[in-house]
Parts: C-alpha cells; structure tokens; sequence
C-alpha cells in the first residue's frame, strides 16, 4: 500500500538497509573471501576455488531471494509484510560475521569447507533481506516518486558503502586487522536494521487468494536448472582449456577468450529464460519486457560484480610488487573512486530516470563501464587506473537509478516482492557465471584476460534493452 504522504526522511527509512547489504557484499566478495580461499587453497587453484564457493553460495543466494518475496507478499505480520525477514537475515548476518573470524584461525582444505559453509549463510540471511527491502519502493513509493527513490536507493546501494569500505573497512584488512573490519560490519548492521523498523509499514489486509505450494517448488526447480546449465557449460569451458594445453600462448588466449564470451552470453539468456518459464510459468509470456530486463541486468552485473570479485588477484598478477594482503589497499582505492562517481551520477540519475527514456540511460552506463574497464585493465600505473574506476563509477550510477526505475514499472504491483526477488537470477546469478566460469579461465591463463570478458559483458548487456518494451512515462 502507497504512503498517502511522503516526508524526507522516509526516502532514507526505506533506502538505508541497502547501505549495510552492500558494505556486507562488497567487504566479503573482493576481500574477505578472495583472500581467505588464498590462504586455504594456496596460489595455483584460488581461482577455480573462489569460483567454486561464490556459484554454491550465490546459487543459495538466488533461491533464498525468491522464497523471501514470495513470502512476504502474503504475509500478514503487525510489523508488516518486509521488515519481520529484513530482521530475521540482519540476525543470521551477524552470527556468521563473528563465526567468520573465529574461521580464519584455521589451515588447508578443513578452513575453506568451513569457511564455505559460512559463506552459504551469510548469503541465506544477506538475501533474505535484500528481498524484502526490494519490496519496499513498490510497496510504498508512488509511480511519480519511484524514479527519485530509486536514485536514493542507489546512492546507499553503491556509493556510500564503497566509499565506507575504502576510507575504513579495506585500511583494517591491508593492515591485517580482520576482527576489527568484522565487527565494524556488525555494528552497520545493527545500526541500519534498527533504523529500518521505523518504516511506516502497515500490516496486510487486503484478502488473498489460496496459497499454491506450487509457488514454493517453483524456485527449488528454477534454482537447479540454472545451476546444471552453469555446471554442464562450465564443463565445456573446462574441456576447451584442457585441449587448447600445448598451442601457442596467443591462440591459447584467443580460443578460451571466445569460449568465455560465448558461454557467459549462453548462460545469461539462456538461464534467465528457463528460470523465470520455470518460476513463473505462462504467465511470464505476457510479460517478456521482464525476461529481457533481468538478462541486461545480469549481463550488466557479470561485469561489475566480477571485477570486483577478481581485482584483488588482477592487481597481484599485473604489479608484481604487491603481496596478498597489500593488494588490498589499492583494490580498495579503486573501489573508492568507483564509489564516489557513482554517488555523482545515482544524484542525478534518480532525477533523469523521471524525464528521459530509462533504457537510453542503462545503455550509456553500459557504455560507460565498458570503456572504464579497458583502462583499468591495460593501465600502466595505478593512477590511470583509478581514472578507469572514476568512468566505470560513474556508468554504475546511471545504470543502477535507471534500471531499477524501468524494473519497478514493469512488474506487477501485487506481485512485486516475488518478481523483484526473481530478479535476483541477475544479482546471484552474474557472481555465479563470472566466478565459476572466469576463475577456471584465470587459473589457466591471467586475470586480464577474465576482466577483459568481463568488461565486454557490459557492452553486450546493452543488446538486451531491444526485448524491452518502455512504458509511458
């Protein structure tokens, strides 16, 4: 139910969750994780290993999200339909930091099974409230107002967290101080969940058709299909760099470069289709703006999330002088720059995204991106490429406000908590492929041939906004 009157502050009420989400996201994927996997596994298979536990964790990540929404579109709690999960995931977020720490105390194989399975959780409750806050713009926000709130929600999704991590977070880890980047997560957590039970969220009354288990079996199914076309084309990946071992380093990187591009475009379609035919059934084909809305947003997230999730081996593979624990320092430079010119543009996004066709936005972003990560990639000294950062930032944040803004008018009203929490095929989905697919890639040949991948994603993503019906503004 839309609020009847809109102050100020409920734009950060129902936005600043996201804050904590992100910090929680982008501490754990190209830091905490990275490096842990390093220290279990040891230099030749971390990349085939961090891709292992990201497609496990995020393959959990996706089924999580998809319950969480369509339970909390029916439910009929006091406290109201999203924030009774937001609670429940910031709790089961805050153990597995704390058991986290306790974690890295340990050697071998023995520390990344465990750490694996720490990791799994985190995503159960991490998801669990990321679903519910996805509802909360649909819920309350009304149509004239949703492109603001989404440029809001970007500003707290993006800029502010990476910025947070790069000032404080990522110093405490260069420096070797894990417990204390730990418990400062904890203590976000805490702080934006207790500020997020202010919203003036009213409990459901509106009677409600018969629950169909149907509609719980769905994503189980959907879940394991992506899952098994990840597995079986990421077989074939395997199977391609196995026979291309003997032939000269120049054909070596062109054919495996290829079969990356070409499974990753496979998957993203390919997954996007069977998953959502499979969750929503015929209903979806009255529908295909969607299917076609989450494919850019997946292949879009390919490349931001993953070279986020690599840069830390990228930067330890292209400056030699940098070791394990102080790459971490100018990764998270970069992140910074990355965060403030997202927060430059997610300002005015949110503001374009209500006066512009949202798809010429997300297709400049792409752009944008694209081109930020080619000078990252082949840039001679760390300054050149912060600038790289600053171009692939400021892509993000247009991405981001007008993307989310073109999602939330298309989906159903009284259905946006389960087809926003779909959209997660996109969010965990793009850690899965990248990660799974690029870190056998990396192991085989470098990482700056999987960030140049990745890069390309970008630009592809912007082929999918032709499925995309706009409506009116």
């Amino acid at each position: 139910m839309t609020m009847k009157s809109l102050r100020w502050y409920d734009y950060i009420l129902i936005n600043i969750h996201w804050f904590s989400m992100t910090t929680r996201s982008n501490f754990l994927t190209p830091l905490v994780i990275p490096l842990l996997v390093q220290q279990f596994v040891g230099e030749e298979t971390k990349g085939t290993y961090l891709g292992i536990i990201r497609l496990w964790a995020l393959m959990a990540a996706l089924l999580t999200q998809a319950i969480t929404g369509i339970l909390s579109d029916r439910t009929t709690w006091r406290m109201g339909r999203r924030r009774p999960f937001i609670l429940i995931g910031s709790v089961i977020g805050i153990i597995v930091f704390t058991s986290i720490g306790f974690s890295s105390e340990l050697n071998g194989m023995t520390g990344y099974w465990v750490l694996f399975t720490l990791y799994i959780f985190s995503m159960l409750g991490g998801d669990m409230s990321i679903a519910a806050t996805q509802g909360l713009i649909p819920d309350l926000i009304p149509e004239s107002k949703k492109g603001v709130a989404s440029g809001i929600k970007a500003i707290f999704e993006l800029p502010l967290p990476l910025a947070f991590i790069a000032l404080v977070i990522a110093k405490m880890i260069a420096a070797g101080n894990l417990w204390g980047a730990l418990l400062t997560v904890i203590l976000v957590h805490i702080i934006t969940t207790s500020i997020t039970m202010f919203i003036r969220e009213k409990p459901l009354r509106a009677p409600l058709p018969p629950f169909e288990w149907i509609t719980l079996l769905r994503p189980i199914a959907m879940t394991g299909v992506f899952t098994i076309i990840i597995l079986s084309i990421g077989r074939l990946v395997k199977g391609i760099i196995q026979i291309t071992k003997g032939l000269p380093s120049d054909y070596v990187m062109l054919i495996i470069g290829i079969a990356g591009v070409i499974s990753i475009a496979v998957i993203s379609v390919l997954g996007v289709w069977a998953g959502i035919r499979i969750s929503l059934g015929k209903e979806i084909l009255q529908n295909k703006s969607y299917t076609w809305w989450v494919v850019n947003r997946l292949t879009f997230l390919v490349a931001i999330t993953n070279l986020g999730s690599f840069m830390l081996f990228f930067f330890q593979e292209k400056f030699s002088d940098f070791t394990v624990e102080s790459a971490a320092e100018p990764a998270s430079k970069l992140i910074m720059y990355v965060g403030t010119f997202t927060l430059i543009t997610s300002i005015i996004s949110g503001w374009l995204a209500d006066r512009f066709r949202k798809k010429n936005l997300i297709a400049l972003g792409g752009l944008l991106v694209a081109l930020g990560s080619v000078i990252v990639i082949f840039a001679p000294i760390m300054q050149v490429a912060y600038t790289g950062g600053a171009i692939v930032g400021a892509g993000i944040g247009l991405f981001y406000s007008a993307n989310w803004a073109l999602g939330t008018k298309i989906v159903p009203k009284d259905k946006a908590g389960q087809y926003l929490g779909l959209s997660n095929l996109a969010g965990a989905g793009a850690g899965a492929i990248g990660a799974y697919i690029g870190g056998s890639i990396a192991d085989n040949t470098s990482y700056t041939l999987i960030m140049s991948i990745y890069g390309l994603m970008s630009l592809l993503s912007i082929f999918a906004l032709i499925g995309i019906k706009e409506p009116e503004r």
